[in-house]
């Protein structure tokens, strides 16, 4: 097609827009036959729009979506237009050609595709078109102008927080402290003779007040009297929590991998001439999305149908939300899609049976229920901090049996909570025994996606402690991984790169250091180089380099700005990220004590993508993990301190020693 002629929507909220890519990729992956991939393809459509499945998520959109979701359609669109102008022009489709969004003929007629298009409907589409080799792209890997960014610019883009249907309300609320309280009394009296004031609405674990604008809304709810009952969840805290992890971790745990008999070897070890255990214990705790345009939902309930308007990242998904929450029939509950400023996993709607908490979108649709306007609930900032679906705050114990030559034998990781995806505690070193398990510990705390799930955490705890293995041995960090990937090429391969392109093993500036650290998510394997200087107690990070194998590049600079996104979300979470729990509720309010990284600390950030025949992989997430570990591993070069609990501020490095750093140069 002629890209200049190329519009993008924003698919509608109807079942025929459920990704049936998503499970189609995920669950049989590329193991079809090709004579049953049509029949495959429609069983799974069939499970998405009956689970209404229309989630950007899991670094799926090119990779699933796109690849095997939208490639696959336009090649059998194109399919329909060859054979609309060979019918047209009594000739074989094969003697047609389409390119810049036009069909020739063998004796050089000319057709557009909106010419051909009527016609081409009447043909179906194959299931199985031929694709294109990467070697007859032309716009697939090269830098497109994106059709979102002039919206974006000259303010015409519209998002969630911008619907404003006619006569519109606006709703505030007053939220228990603690998650998962419940009202027991309030005075709506005290509010409602205020000016703008509508209406008092209470929903589970909140009271709202419905107002003419959104500050009238606000001030309202805040100067409501509502008592809470939060039960025995008062005595919970961080430190509960801690605890109660630690002490599952001693008790008996669940399978998650097992390899080889890594019992045998550590109950071995000390009879075992030149054999020693390591061990280490990592904390990473809650952390939130902090998305930049505050959580909102505007609903409008009138003559039995439901029309809403919000960002987010399942918009079906939301359609049968509010369905199921208000009673209207699915049928006529309409979802405006809009975009959505930050998403992160915090905008796909909580359903019970994946995370069941209710969100800002179940509260607007009890509210709008309530009241004859359309009604747009927002979130205050605090309301946003400290009423997320959370990422897990998580404990893991990790060990090895070493060997005489410094390598691991055998190596156990013990930590909490399975979550997706589930491939997030497995390493890619070769080590013959291995002993993966989990233990579950139940917490009234909601838990959530959040950017890169479960490796988040995992890929902190692994990389700390194998860069931790390289230094006792003695070894280069970037030569000891190396010398446990020798059946891992891809992982090599993008370390390598990083390494050369940070210039790993030369001469740094004075106090600079480096640590590195791989990690493969979603398909994608990351590595990062991380130049760390240690300025009044503090981590400086002056520059990142990543390199990065995902399979084909379709779209050069949008995929290293979402590389480069990643590293800066992950290093806000490494830096300052903390949810900490006080009298069962969470103590952070604002950014004020929620920290974001500011531009002046933003390091200097290097994009390199290795030239790889592998799967497209996916982008959103796979940059973001690796990045605390990169630090950390760079801390310890610099300090010779090991940090094993994030974030880095709870850590004061103002006292390293002067021979620590004598020998580290």
């Amino acid at each position: 097609a002629d890209w200049s002629l190329v519009r993008a929507e924003q698919a509608p909220a109807e079942s025929a827009f459920a990704n049936e890519s998503l499970g189609n990729r995920f669950v049989p992956g590329d193991g079809v036959p090709p004579m049953l991939k049509g029949v495959n393809a429609a069983a799974w459509y069939q499970v998405a729009k009956f689970m209404s499945l229309q989630i950007t998520g899991g670094s799926m959109a090119v990779r699933y979506t796109g690849q095997h979701g939208m490639r696959t359609t336009g090649a059998a669109a194109k399919e329909m237009l060859l054979k609309a102008a060979a019918s047209r022009w009594n000739c074989s489709p094969s003697d047609c050609t389409a390119a810049m969004s036009m069909v020739t003929g063998p004796k050089g007629e000319t057709a557009t595709y909106g010419e051909l298009a009527a016609d081409a409907a009447e043909y179906s589409p194959s299931a199985s078109p031929k694709l294109k080799s990467r070697s007859e792209y032309k716009i697939v890997g090269t830098p497109r102008p994106r059709f979102d960014i002039p919206g974006k610019v000259d303010g015409s883009a519209k998002y969630g927080i911008d619907a404003r249907p006619e006569g519109l309300l606006y709703a505030a609320v007053r939220l228990g402290p603690v998650s998962r309280s419940t009202v027991v009394s309030y005075d709506a009296s005290q509010v409602l003779s205020r000016r703008g004031v509508k209406k008092v609405v209470e929903f589970p674990g909140g009271v709202a007040v419905v107002a003419d604008n959104y500050w009238r809304a606000k001030e309202a709810a805040a100067a409501l009297d509502v008592e809470f009952d939060a039960g025995d969840k008062v005595n919970v805290s961080s430190e509960t929590i801690f605890a109660a992890q630690a002490e599952a971790l001693s008790r008996e745990t669940d399978e998650d991998k097992e390899v080889g008999d890594a019992a045998s070897v550590f109950s071995s070890a000390p009879e075992t001439e030149g054999a020693e255990i390591v061990s280490a214990e990592y904390r990473v705790p809650y952390l939130a999305h902090a998305c930049m345009e505050p959580m909102n939902c505007t609903v409008w309930i009138r003559d039995g149908k439901a029309d809403v308007w919000v960002g987010v990242q399942d918009p079906l998904g939301t359609r049968a939300r509010i369905a199921d929450v208000t009673g209207i029939d699915f049928d006529n509950v309409t979802v405006h899609p809009m975009l959505l400023g930050g998403g992160f996993g915090r905008r796909i709607p909580l359903r019970e049976g994946f995370f069941d908490f209710p969100s800002e979108i179940d509260f607007a649709a009890i509210i709008a229920k309530e009241v004859d306007a359309p009604v747009k609930l927002v979130y205050s900032r605090e309301d946003d901090i400290q009423h997320d679906a959370y990422r897990p705050a998580v404990t893991s114990r990790i060990r090895a049996v070493v060997g005489p030559d410094g390598y691991p034998t055998a190596y156990e990781n013990l930590y909490v909570y399975k979550d997706d995806p589930e491939e997030a505690p497995h390493i890619p070193y070769g080590i013959a025994n291995q002993s993966i398990r989990y233990a579950e510990v139940p917490t009234h705390i909601p838990r959530g996606p959040w950017r890169s799930v479960a490796h988040t955490q995992h890929t902190f705890f692994s990389e700390s402690f194998f860069d931790e293995l390289a230094h006792r041995a003695g070894k280069d960090p970037l030569e000891y991984r190396l010398a446990l990937l020798k059946d891992q090429p891809r992982h090599a391969a993008v370390l390598k790169l990083a390494a050369e392109k940070a210039g790993w093993g030369k001469k740094l500036p004075q106090g600079h250091y480096h640590g590195i650290a791989v990690q493969q998510s979603f398909g994608s394997i990351v590595a990062e180089v991380a130049e760390v200087s240690i300025v009044d107690g503090s981590p400086r990070i002056h520059r990142v380099v990543a390199a990065v194998d995902c399979g084909l590049v379709v779209h050069p600079d949008t995929a290293a700005q979402q590389v480069e996104s990643g590293i800066i979300y992950g290093l806000t979470a490494a830096l300052y990220g903390e949810i900490s729990i006080e009298n069962g509720a969470v103590v952070q309010t604002n950014f004020t004590d929620y920290e974001m990284l500011h531009l002046s600390e933003c390091p200097e950030i290097e994009v390199h993508f290795v030239d790889s025949d592998a799967p497209i992989g996916g982008l959103g997430e796979p940059a973001t993990p690796v990045v605390s570990a990169a630090v950390s591993n760079a801390i310890f070069a610099a300090t010779g301190t090991r940090i094993r609990q994030l974030p880095f501020k709870l850590h004061d490095l103002s006292q390293v020693s002067d021979k620590f750093a004598q020998a580290a140069d």
